[in-house]
Protein backbone atom coordinates (compact mmCIF):
# COMPACT_ATOMS: atom_id res chain seq x y z
CA UNK A 1 0.00 0.00 0.00
CA UNK A 2 1.37 3.49 -0.56
CA UNK A 3 2.07 5.43 2.26
CA UNK A 4 3.08 9.58 1.83
CA UNK A 5 5.46 11.25 0.60
CA UNK A 6 8.74 10.88 1.63
CA UNK A 7 10.26 13.55 4.22
CA UNK A 8 14.26 13.84 4.28
CA UNK A 9 15.94 14.08 7.74
CA UNK A 10 19.31 15.22 7.72
CA UNK A 11 22.18 13.83 9.83
CA UNK A 12 23.46 16.52 12.22
CA UNK A 13 24.64 14.65 15.07
CA UNK A 14 28.74 13.69 15.18
CA UNK A 15 28.47 12.06 18.66
CA UNK A 16 25.61 9.83 18.64
CA UNK A 17 23.82 9.43 22.22
CA UNK A 18 21.20 5.81 22.82
CA UNK A 19 17.42 6.56 23.54
CA UNK A 20 16.58 5.80 26.81
CA UNK A 21 12.89 4.84 26.33
CA UNK A 22 10.49 3.94 29.19
CA UNK A 23 9.42 0.52 27.93
CA UNK A 24 5.67 -0.86 29.40
CA UNK A 25 6.94 -4.22 29.53
CA UNK A 26 9.97 -3.09 31.68
CA UNK A 27 7.89 -0.30 33.83
CA UNK A 28 11.08 1.76 33.58
CA UNK A 29 13.22 3.35 31.06
CA UNK A 30 15.33 1.26 29.17
CA UNK A 31 18.25 2.07 27.06
CA UNK A 32 18.37 0.61 23.07
CA UNK A 33 21.98 0.19 22.06
CA UNK A 34 23.74 2.32 19.48
CA UNK A 35 23.73 0.26 16.31
CA UNK A 36 23.88 0.94 12.64
CA UNK A 37 20.12 0.45 11.66
CA UNK A 38 16.89 0.11 14.02
CA UNK A 39 13.33 -1.43 13.64
CA UNK A 40 10.13 -0.34 14.66
CA UNK A 41 6.26 -1.41 14.45
CA UNK A 42 3.63 0.92 15.16
CA UNK A 43 -0.02 -0.21 15.01
CA UNK A 44 -1.80 2.06 12.58
CA UNK A 45 -5.45 3.12 12.30
CA UNK A 46 -8.77 1.65 11.23
CA UNK A 47 -9.77 4.40 8.74
CA UNK A 48 -13.51 5.64 9.63
CA UNK A 49 -12.18 8.27 11.58
CA UNK A 50 -9.08 10.16 10.51
CA UNK A 51 -7.29 11.37 11.82
CA UNK A 52 -8.23 13.30 15.03
CA UNK A 53 -6.01 14.97 17.73
CA UNK A 54 -5.00 11.74 19.54
CA UNK A 55 -4.01 10.30 15.99
CA UNK A 56 -1.90 12.79 15.43
CA UNK A 57 -0.10 13.23 18.76
CA UNK A 58 0.67 8.73 18.49
CA UNK A 59 2.29 9.39 15.64
CA UNK A 60 4.12 12.21 16.68
CA UNK A 61 5.84 10.42 19.15
CA UNK A 62 7.27 7.74 17.24
CA UNK A 63 7.83 10.33 14.36
CA UNK A 64 10.56 11.95 17.16
CA UNK A 65 11.77 8.36 18.05
CA UNK A 66 12.30 8.16 13.88
CA UNK A 67 13.75 10.88 13.27
CA UNK A 68 16.26 11.41 16.64
CA UNK A 69 17.76 7.96 14.94
CA UNK A 70 17.83 9.31 11.49
CA UNK A 71 19.69 12.50 12.55
CA UNK A 72 21.78 10.63 14.61
CA UNK A 73 23.05 8.51 11.60
CA UNK A 74 20.93 5.81 11.52
CA UNK A 75 18.56 4.21 9.21
CA UNK A 76 15.21 2.44 10.74
CA UNK A 77 13.27 -0.21 9.56
CA UNK A 78 9.64 1.31 10.13
CA UNK A 79 7.01 -0.39 9.58
CA UNK A 80 3.18 0.43 10.18
CA UNK A 81 -0.47 -1.52 9.13
CA UNK A 82 -3.55 -0.25 8.39
CA UNK A 83 -6.34 -2.06 9.62
CA UNK A 84 -8.55 -1.72 6.35
CA UNK A 85 -11.32 -4.58 7.40
CA UNK A 86 -12.97 -4.92 10.92
CA UNK A 87 -15.74 -4.82 12.22
CA UNK A 88 -15.57 -1.08 13.59
CA UNK A 89 -15.14 -0.17 9.79
CA UNK A 90 -17.94 -2.03 8.96
CA UNK A 91 -19.99 -1.05 11.28
CA UNK A 92 -19.55 2.73 10.66
CA UNK A 93 -20.38 2.18 7.10
CA UNK A 94 -23.04 0.34 7.72
CA UNK A 95 -24.33 3.25 9.53
CA UNK A 96 -23.55 6.03 7.10
CA UNK A 97 -24.87 3.95 4.33
CA UNK A 98 -21.39 3.45 2.97
CA UNK A 99 -19.12 0.81 1.13
CA UNK A 100 -16.92 -0.17 3.57
CA UNK A 101 -13.90 0.03 0.80
CA UNK A 102 -15.13 3.07 0.09
CA UNK A 103 -15.23 4.86 3.38
CA UNK A 104 -11.70 3.24 3.88
CA UNK A 105 -10.29 4.50 0.66
CA UNK A 106 -11.47 7.78 1.64
CA UNK A 107 -10.33 8.05 5.49
CA UNK A 108 -6.60 6.44 4.48
CA UNK A 109 -6.52 8.97 1.85
CA UNK A 110 -7.31 12.34 4.29
CA UNK A 111 -5.15 10.13 6.57
CA UNK A 112 -2.32 10.14 4.46
CA UNK A 113 -2.54 13.85 3.67
CA UNK A 114 -2.96 14.55 7.33
CA UNK A 115 0.75 12.89 7.79
CA UNK A 116 2.20 14.70 5.08
CA UNK A 117 1.12 18.30 6.31
CA UNK A 118 2.33 17.13 9.78
CA UNK A 119 5.78 16.22 8.20
CA UNK A 120 5.50 12.80 9.79
CA UNK A 121 8.37 10.37 8.21
CA UNK A 122 6.39 8.03 6.51
CA UNK A 123 6.91 4.12 7.06
CA UNK A 124 9.22 2.02 4.88
CA UNK A 125 6.76 -0.65 5.18
CA UNK A 126 3.14 0.40 4.75
CA UNK A 127 0.52 -2.78 4.64
CA UNK A 128 -3.17 -2.86 4.95
CA UNK A 129 -4.61 -6.19 6.43
CA UNK A 130 -6.37 -6.87 3.02
CA UNK A 131 -3.22 -7.71 1.66
CA UNK A 132 -1.71 -8.89 4.13
CA UNK A 133 -4.32 -12.08 4.31
CA UNK A 134 -1.64 -14.52 2.59
CA UNK A 135 0.75 -13.74 5.50
CA UNK A 136 -1.94 -13.87 8.18
CA UNK A 137 -2.94 -17.62 6.80
CA UNK A 138 0.69 -18.80 6.97
CA UNK A 139 1.21 -17.27 10.42
CA UNK A 140 -2.20 -19.01 11.51
CA UNK A 141 -0.95 -22.55 9.99
CA UNK A 142 2.33 -22.19 11.85
CA UNK A 143 0.84 -21.23 14.77
CA UNK A 144 -1.73 -24.72 14.41
CA UNK A 145 1.41 -26.86 13.73
CA UNK A 146 2.85 -25.39 17.51
CA UNK A 147 -0.71 -26.57 18.57
CA UNK A 148 -2.07 -23.11 19.67
CA UNK A 149 -5.01 -22.93 17.66
CA UNK A 150 -8.38 -24.72 17.98
CA UNK A 151 -11.59 -23.97 16.12
CA UNK A 152 -15.07 -22.62 17.57
CA UNK A 153 -17.61 -23.18 15.03
CA UNK A 154 -15.50 -22.74 11.58
CA UNK A 155 -13.58 -19.38 13.79
CA UNK A 156 -9.91 -19.90 14.17
CA UNK A 157 -8.41 -19.03 18.11
CA UNK A 158 -5.41 -18.46 19.75
CA UNK A 159 -4.90 -20.04 23.00
CA UNK A 160 -3.12 -17.91 24.93
CA UNK A 161 -1.74 -19.40 27.68
CA UNK A 162 0.82 -21.45 24.95
CA UNK A 163 2.73 -18.49 25.92
CA UNK A 164 4.81 -18.92 29.14
CA UNK A 165 4.76 -15.13 28.68
CA UNK A 166 1.17 -13.93 28.23
CA UNK A 167 0.68 -11.25 30.49
CA UNK A 168 3.81 -9.84 31.29
CA UNK A 169 4.16 -6.47 29.14
CA UNK A 170 0.67 -5.46 30.38
CA UNK A 171 1.01 -6.80 33.73
CA UNK A 172 -2.92 -7.13 34.41
CA UNK A 173 -4.88 -8.93 36.75
CA UNK A 174 -7.34 -11.75 34.71
CA UNK A 175 -10.07 -9.50 36.34
CA UNK A 176 -8.66 -6.51 34.47
CA UNK A 177 -7.16 -8.39 31.24
CA UNK A 178 -11.40 -9.47 30.63
CA UNK A 179 -13.01 -5.87 31.33
CA UNK A 180 -10.51 -4.54 28.84
CA UNK A 181 -10.99 -7.35 26.54
CA UNK A 182 -14.44 -6.88 26.34
CA UNK A 183 -14.32 -3.39 25.80
CA UNK A 184 -11.93 -3.72 23.26
CA UNK A 185 -13.09 -5.86 20.51
CA UNK A 186 -12.88 -9.12 22.34
CA UNK A 187 -15.30 -11.96 23.30
CA UNK A 188 -14.42 -13.33 26.60
CA UNK A 189 -17.96 -15.12 26.74
CA UNK A 190 -17.90 -16.76 23.34
CA UNK A 191 -18.89 -20.66 24.64
CA UNK A 192 -16.67 -23.26 23.15
CA UNK A 193 -13.48 -21.07 24.05
CA UNK A 194 -10.99 -23.07 26.32
CA UNK A 195 -9.73 -19.68 27.67
CA UNK A 196 -12.24 -16.34 28.24
CA UNK A 197 -8.60 -14.28 26.67
CA UNK A 198 -8.17 -16.53 23.89
CA UNK A 199 -8.15 -14.27 20.54
CA UNK A 200 -9.61 -14.78 17.36
CA UNK A 201 -7.46 -15.47 14.81
CA UNK A 202 -10.07 -15.99 11.30
CA UNK A 203 -13.30 -15.28 11.91
CA UNK A 204 -15.17 -17.76 9.58
CA UNK A 205 -17.53 -16.26 6.55
CA UNK A 206 -20.58 -14.33 7.64
CA UNK A 207 -23.49 -13.61 5.64
CA UNK A 208 -23.28 -9.76 4.37
CA UNK A 209 -19.89 -9.47 5.34
CA UNK A 210 -16.59 -9.15 3.55
CA UNK A 211 -14.54 -12.63 3.30
CA UNK A 212 -11.43 -14.04 1.31
CA UNK A 213 -10.91 -17.41 0.24
CA UNK A 214 -8.13 -19.00 2.09
CA UNK A 215 -6.58 -22.22 3.42
CA UNK A 216 -8.15 -21.68 6.42
CA UNK A 217 -11.30 -21.55 4.86
CA UNK A 218 -13.68 -18.14 3.60
CA UNK A 219 -13.08 -15.35 5.99
CA UNK A 220 -11.17 -12.50 7.64
CA UNK A 221 -8.38 -12.16 9.66
CA UNK A 222 -8.21 -11.29 13.63
CA UNK A 223 -7.35 -7.74 14.59
CA UNK A 224 -3.98 -9.11 16.60
CA UNK A 225 -2.85 -11.64 14.19
CA UNK A 226 -2.62 -9.04 11.17
CA UNK A 227 0.12 -6.76 13.04
CA UNK A 228 1.75 -9.77 14.28
CA UNK A 229 2.30 -11.11 10.63
CA UNK A 230 2.55 -7.77 8.95
CA UNK A 231 5.73 -6.81 11.24
CA UNK A 232 7.37 -10.50 10.77
CA UNK A 233 6.71 -10.04 7.27
CA UNK A 234 9.12 -6.34 7.23
CA UNK A 235 11.23 -7.24 9.80
CA UNK A 236 15.26 -8.33 9.79
CA UNK A 237 14.89 -11.10 12.56
CA UNK A 238 18.20 -10.77 13.38
CA UNK A 239 18.97 -10.08 16.71
CA UNK A 240 18.00 -11.82 19.81
CA UNK A 241 14.62 -9.42 19.53
CA UNK A 242 12.07 -9.74 16.51
CA UNK A 243 12.66 -5.46 16.37
CA UNK A 244 13.70 -2.65 18.87
CA UNK A 245 10.24 -1.04 19.66
CA UNK A 246 6.72 -1.91 19.16
CA UNK A 247 4.37 1.44 19.29
CA UNK A 248 1.33 2.63 19.41
CA UNK A 249 -1.31 4.52 21.74
CA UNK A 250 -1.41 3.44 25.77
CA UNK A 251 -4.99 2.04 25.09
CA UNK A 252 -3.25 -0.62 23.00
CA UNK A 253 -1.38 -1.93 25.68
CA UNK A 254 -3.87 -4.58 25.80
CA UNK A 255 -5.17 -6.87 24.49
CA UNK A 256 -3.32 -5.70 21.18
CA UNK A 257 -0.51 -5.36 22.07
CA UNK A 258 -0.39 -7.84 24.83
CA UNK A 259 -1.79 -10.77 22.26
CA UNK A 260 0.18 -9.59 19.04
CA UNK A 261 3.56 -10.15 21.73
CA UNK A 262 2.16 -13.59 22.68
CA UNK A 263 1.53 -14.70 19.19
CA UNK A 264 5.00 -13.69 17.70
CA UNK A 265 6.49 -15.51 20.37
CA UNK A 266 5.10 -18.50 19.96
CA UNK A 267 5.80 -18.01 16.20
CA UNK A 268 9.50 -17.35 16.39
CA UNK A 269 10.27 -17.85 20.12
CA UNK A 270 11.71 -14.92 20.30
CA UNK A 271 10.53 -11.68 21.86
CA UNK A 272 8.94 -9.23 19.82
CA UNK A 273 10.36 -6.03 20.74
CA UNK A 274 12.91 -4.80 22.76
CA UNK A 275 10.41 -1.28 24.26
CA UNK A 276 6.72 -1.40 24.02
CA UNK A 277 6.53 2.14 23.93
CA UNK A 278 2.96 3.58 24.51
CA UNK A 279 1.66 7.08 24.07
CA UNK A 280 -1.03 8.75 26.72
CA UNK A 281 -4.31 9.02 25.90
CA UNK A 282 -6.21 12.84 25.18
CA UNK A 283 -8.60 14.24 26.94
CA UNK A 284 -11.33 17.09 25.52
CA UNK A 285 -13.56 19.32 28.66
CA UNK A 286 -12.80 16.85 30.83
CA UNK A 287 -13.20 13.47 29.39
CA UNK A 288 -11.39 10.94 26.88
CA UNK A 289 -11.47 11.72 23.54
CA UNK A 290 -12.95 9.50 21.66
CA UNK A 291 -15.05 8.00 18.82
CA UNK A 292 -18.23 6.97 20.97
CA UNK A 293 -18.53 10.36 22.52
CA UNK A 294 -18.26 12.22 19.25
CA UNK A 295 -15.65 14.72 20.64
CA UNK A 296 -13.10 14.40 18.63
CA UNK A 297 -10.94 17.19 17.07
CA UNK A 298 -9.70 16.44 13.36
CA UNK A 299 -6.40 17.80 11.93
CA UNK A 300 -8.11 18.25 8.44
CA UNK A 301 -10.67 20.63 10.19
CA UNK A 302 -8.27 22.54 12.26
CA UNK A 303 -6.04 22.83 9.00
CA UNK A 304 -9.45 23.60 6.84
CA UNK A 305 -9.92 26.47 9.51
CA UNK A 306 -6.81 27.93 9.09
CA UNK A 307 -4.26 26.52 11.71
CA UNK A 308 -0.64 25.94 10.56
CA UNK A 309 0.21 22.18 10.37
CA UNK A 310 3.39 23.07 12.40
CA UNK A 311 1.28 25.16 15.30
CA UNK A 312 -0.22 21.83 15.54
CA UNK A 313 2.51 19.65 15.93
CA UNK A 314 4.30 22.70 18.03
CA UNK A 315 1.40 22.22 20.50
CA UNK A 316 1.69 18.79 20.54
CA UNK A 317 5.44 18.78 21.29
CA UNK A 318 4.78 21.18 24.34
CA UNK A 319 3.41 17.81 26.03
CA UNK A 320 5.01 14.63 27.09
CA UNK A 321 4.24 11.81 25.01
CA UNK A 322 3.42 9.68 27.80
CA UNK A 323 1.25 11.88 29.31
CA UNK A 324 -2.70 11.80 29.69
CA UNK A 325 -4.27 14.99 29.57
CA UNK A 326 -6.98 16.95 28.76
CA UNK A 327 -6.70 19.13 25.70
CA UNK A 328 -7.12 22.94 26.19
CA UNK A 329 -8.79 25.08 23.21
CA UNK A 330 -6.06 27.94 23.99
CA UNK A 331 -3.02 25.56 23.30
CA UNK A 332 -3.13 26.26 19.32
CA UNK A 333 -2.97 29.76 20.28
CA UNK A 334 -0.20 29.81 22.71
CA UNK A 335 1.80 27.67 19.93
CA UNK A 336 1.20 29.84 17.42
CA UNK A 337 2.81 32.95 19.69
CA UNK A 338 5.57 30.95 20.60
CA UNK A 339 6.31 30.07 16.79
CA UNK A 340 5.82 33.47 15.54
CA UNK A 341 8.07 34.69 18.36
CA UNK A 342 10.76 31.97 17.72
CA UNK A 343 10.42 32.91 13.87
CA UNK A 344 11.05 36.68 14.39
CA UNK A 345 14.35 35.66 16.44
CA UNK A 346 15.77 33.61 13.79
CA UNK A 347 15.45 36.12 11.61
CA UNK A 348 17.15 38.39 13.01
CA UNK A 349 20.70 39.64 11.80
CA UNK A 350 22.62 38.16 14.72
CA UNK A 351 21.28 35.82 17.36
CA UNK A 352 22.30 34.11 20.21
CA UNK A 353 24.85 31.51 20.75
CA UNK A 354 22.99 28.19 19.14
CA UNK A 355 25.53 25.15 19.73
CA UNK A 356 24.22 24.37 23.16
CA UNK A 357 20.51 25.10 22.31
CA UNK A 358 21.17 22.15 19.68
CA UNK A 359 23.11 20.08 22.50
CA UNK A 360 19.81 20.86 24.70
CA UNK A 361 17.01 19.21 22.21
CA UNK A 362 19.10 16.07 21.03
CA UNK A 363 19.75 15.36 25.09
CA UNK A 364 15.73 16.06 25.75
CA UNK A 365 14.92 13.83 23.07
CA UNK A 366 17.71 11.13 24.11
CA UNK A 367 16.17 11.01 27.22
CA UNK A 368 12.59 9.51 26.73
CA UNK A 369 11.80 11.91 24.17
CA UNK A 370 11.44 15.35 26.81
CA UNK A 371 10.10 17.25 23.65
CA UNK A 372 8.47 19.77 26.57
CA UNK A 373 12.24 20.30 28.05
CA UNK A 374 12.90 20.93 24.18
CA UNK A 375 10.34 23.29 23.89
CA UNK A 376 11.24 25.15 26.98
CA UNK A 377 14.73 25.82 25.95
CA UNK A 378 13.77 26.98 22.75
CA UNK A 379 11.59 29.90 24.47
CA UNK A 380 14.01 30.53 26.74
CA UNK A 381 16.71 30.86 24.18
CA UNK A 382 14.41 33.44 22.54
CA UNK A 383 14.45 35.32 25.22
CA UNK A 384 17.80 35.71 25.58
CA UNK A 385 20.33 38.25 23.98
CA UNK A 386 23.39 38.04 22.60
CA UNK A 387 25.18 37.44 18.96
CA UNK A 388 27.67 34.52 17.16
CA UNK A 389 24.45 31.97 16.95
CA UNK A 390 24.24 29.74 13.78
CA UNK A 391 20.95 30.44 12.76
CA UNK A 392 21.42 26.95 9.73
CA UNK A 393 22.64 25.16 13.05
CA UNK A 394 19.46 25.79 14.63
CA UNK A 395 16.98 25.64 11.83
CA UNK A 396 18.54 21.88 11.02
CA UNK A 397 18.22 21.09 14.14
CA UNK A 398 14.43 22.33 14.34
CA UNK A 399 13.83 20.26 11.33
CA UNK A 400 15.15 17.06 12.13
CA UNK A 401 14.32 16.31 15.82
CA UNK A 402 11.45 18.11 15.81
CA UNK A 403 10.33 18.37 12.57
CA UNK A 404 9.61 21.86 12.78
CA UNK A 405 10.22 24.34 9.86
CA UNK A 406 9.79 27.53 10.20
CA UNK A 407 8.24 29.92 7.38
CA UNK A 408 11.38 32.12 5.43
Amino acid sequence: MRSWPAVPVSKIIRQPLPLRIYSTKARDLVTIPVKDRYQMYVCGITPYDATHLGHAATYLTFDLINRFWRASGFEVNYIQNITDIDDPLLERAARDGLDWRDLAHSQIELFRDDMKALRIVPPEHYEGAVDAIPDVVAAIKKLTDSGAVYKVDKDEYFEVHKDSQFGSESHLEIPEMLSLFAERGGDPNRLGKRHQLDSLLWLAERAGEPSWPSELGSGRPGWHIECAAIALKFAEQSGTTIIDIQGGGSDLIFPHHEMSASQVRVLTGKEFAFAYVHAGLIGLDGEKMSKSRGNLIFISKLISEGVDPMVIRWALLKRHYREDYMWLRSEIDIAKNELEALTLSVQKSSIPLTGDLVKEIYQSMANDLDSPRAIASINQWVKSEGSGGDVTELIDALDSLLGIVLPS
